[in-house]
């Protein structure tokens, strides 16, 4: 009985440190680009059963952060029935910040907090079934001081609730399949698989791998058993996971197909948005299920944005941009994202299998099989902006490396002091990067202030630095600065009290048209998120307004993903990019005097920009200039295909149609 108790005490020590890390880092980051516009719309569907606000990823997590909410008497932002994406980020912003901004987003993190326990809890009980009491604990103090879940375990994302509800249904299948057949417990525990199931593919789109692993779990299992009547069985059964997952996905969609209330709609509609899909395969199937109403129009729409945000996204990777993805993006991310005790432990995995023969075990299945699929998925897709979409990997990870720490403990005493030793270096370096997490490396590349040379976006800047920007500013009574901050529009910096004169990103810029003056010189103090400064946004080299400040030594770094610089510094194409985007506005307006005479500055300060020569074409146009115009078209033209041109390659059917029909 002591014992039980102590192991008890343990766990429970051991998940109050978690909390304890969690609302730390929950009080000194600032909203991350995602948080707002999934918070918000967790609030919309619970008080107004409409799903339009944010059909990019599916409901649970949100409704789960924004429970906490629904006591409090809020401001709610109306719909104004703008397209999908602006309304979200817009209303987003507008609720969390319109209602007092922690004081929503503070609660609804702690309720998100509560899928981080859960997978550590489930991580214990897996390990201590599998690999016992010893391995179990050290399991859990592995992951308890792991930087990426401390960077993501509190934020109302998708990433953790994936993870947890990954494993969990995992778990559930494996535990379901060592009960004897047509027993009660049997039934009970495929009951649960069902739900999780459910569960799981209402968490993320990625829960939809849950399906085919099990498929090949069973093949695995049948194998081994030499049984093919078995096999039948196990897949009967994922018939009828499939069905009531089927309907938990549609429970969670009020069992009604409609994203939107009555006289209401998506958009764009799931009917203009389709045929954008990049593979018409893939629209097809949609358009397929759309018709038949096989799953929620939410849900299709949402799918169907996978598509095409996977094809639209760049990928910063070792330095530079790519128009897509590449296979060793995740690999990569793995290495560097990693702790090195995580690393070291699994180096030794080799060993634990020959002396231990675990190949022989079934539980060798039930950690290999999901991640050797979500490893193939991921290395394949073309989405690369972030190690977080590695998580659910992680507890299967945790699991082997306890395991063959035990393994080895049981076989000489002597590895204990290793493991200490890991454990110990686990614990300092998560204490180190705290609580700049986000941004964490590990040691073999240089550390959390040299991951951006590496990895960008959500590695290492995903708009969780404001608090400590702010601070910073005040402390050096800093009132002359320029920001150009990467989730500007979806989180602005005066949100937080930042009122720096506005530098141009794409968002900021051609999305959110925030207000903005840019010189082609600025004096002061300037911060420059990493995402912009490595280009990912405009792109790199030519393309980047602020390449110039990658050869300058930073005054700081804060929270290892926004630099700071202090001096006076050119910036001629921020500032073309800001008097040819005001070209736009100016012709749409009728004005074209001064239209011209923004296109003019833009070209003298870039002349080599496709935007800047794209303006003055446009304001030539207008004035019926035709061969002045072609001229312009055509240097826009070449600008396209000579300058990073795989990046620019989106840009030049426009320029093409325009030489068309000027």
């Amino acid at each position: 009985m002591r014992k039980y108790l102590g192991e008890a005490a343990a766990v429970l020590l051991l998940l109050a440190l978690l909390v304890f890390q969690l609302v730390s880092v929950s009080r000194a980051t600032s909203a991350t680009w995602d948080e707002p516009h999934h918070l918000f719309d967790g609030y919309t569907v619970w008080t107004l059963h409409d799903y339009r606000i944010n059909p990019e990823v599916p409901p649970l997590v949100k409704l789960v952060a924004a429970l906490p909410l629904l006591p409090m008497h809020l401001a709610v932002p109306p719909n104004q029935e703008r397209s999908v994406q602006t309304e979200a980020f817009t209303d987003g912003r507008d609720f969390v910040f319109g209602n007092g901004g922690d004081r929503v987003l503070f609660p609804a993190r702690m309720s998100c907090m509560v899928f981080t326990l859960v997978l550590g809890l489930l991580l214990f009980l897996a390990t201590r079934e599998v690999f016992g009491r010893v391995a179990a604990l050290f399991a859990l103090a592995l992951f308890v001081f792991d930087p990426n879940f401390l960077a993501n375990g509190a934020l109302v994302t998708t990433d953790v609730g994936m993870s947890c509800l990954f494993l969990a249904a995992i778990y559930a299948w494996f535990r379901y399949t060592k009960v004897p057949v047509n027993s009660t417990a049997e039934w009970w525990r495929l009951a649960l698989v069902s739900l999780l199931a459910g569960l799981t593919v209402v968490v993320k789109f990625t829960g939809l791998l849950l399906l085919p692993m099990l498929v090949l779990l069973a093949l695995v299992e049948a194998v081994r058993a030499k049984s093919t009547k078995l096999f039948g069985c196990r897949i009967a059964a994922q018939i009828a996971v499939s069905v009531v997952a089927w309907i938990v996905l549609w429970a969670f969609f009020g069992f009604r197909y409609k994203a939107a209330p009555v006289g209401h709609e998506l958009n764009p509609t799931l009917a203009a948005y389709l045929p954008t899909v990049p593979n018409p395969e893939d629209a097809t199937k949609l358009a397929f299920a759309a018709k038949h109403h096989l799953l929620p129009e939410a849900y299709l729409w949402g799918l169907a944005n996978t598509k095409l945000t996977e094809d639209a996204d760049t990928s910063y990777f070792f330095g530079h941009v790519y128009r897509h993805g590449s296979w060793k993006y995740f690999p990569a991310a793995f290495l560097i994202k990693s702790t090195l005790p995580l690393l070291l432990l699994l180096c030794l995995v080799p060993f634990a299998w020959r002396w231990e023969e675990w190949w022989k075990r079934p539980e060798f299945a039930m950690l290999l099989v999901p991640m050797a699929v979500y490893l193939f998925v991921a290395i394949h897709a073309e989405m690369n902006i972030g190690h977080r979409h590695l998580l659910p990997i992680y507890a299967f990870l945790y699991m082997l490396a306890a395991g063959t720490a035990a393994a080895l403990f049981m076989r000489d005493r002597r590895w204990g002091l290793v493991f200490a030793v890991l454990l110990g270096w686990q614990i300092v370096t998560s204490v180190r990067v705290a609580p700049g997490y986000m941004a964490y490396a590990n040691e073999a590349w240089g550390g959390p202030d040299n991951v951006h040379r590496y990895l960008s976006d959500a590695n290492a800047d995903w708009a969780q630095q404001l608090k400590e920007t702010k601070q910073y500013l005040d402390d050096r009574k800093i009132t002359n600065c320029w920001f150009a901050y990467f989730a500007d529009g979806a989180i602005r910096p005066e949100d937080y009290g930042i009122h720096c004169k506005r530098l141009p990103t794409t968002s900021s810029l051609w999305w959110m048209n925030l207000p903005m003056d840019i010189p082609p010189v600025i004096n002061g103090t300037v911060l420059i998120s990493d995402s912009d400064l490595e280009g990912i946004e405009f792109g790199e080299g030519a393309l980047n307004p602020y390449d110039s400040f990658r050869g300058i030594k930073p005054t700081a770094l804060l929270q290892h993903g926004l630099f700071v610089y202090d001096g006076t510094f050119s910036v001629p194409l921020a500032s073309a990019l800001f008097h040819a985007n005001n070209v736009q506005h100016l012709l749409a307006a009728h004005e074209l005097a001064p239209a011209l005479a923004e296109a003019q500055q833009a070209v003298t300060l870039a002349p080599h920009s496709v935007y800047s020569e794209m303006a003055m074409g446009d304001v030539l146009a207008a004035e019926k200039k035709k061969d002045e115009a072609l001229t312009h078209y055509k240097a826009a033209l070449t600008a396209a295909q000579q300058i990073e041109r795989a990046l620019q390659a989106d840009v030049i059917p426009g320029i093409e149609s325009k030489l068309k029909n000027p």
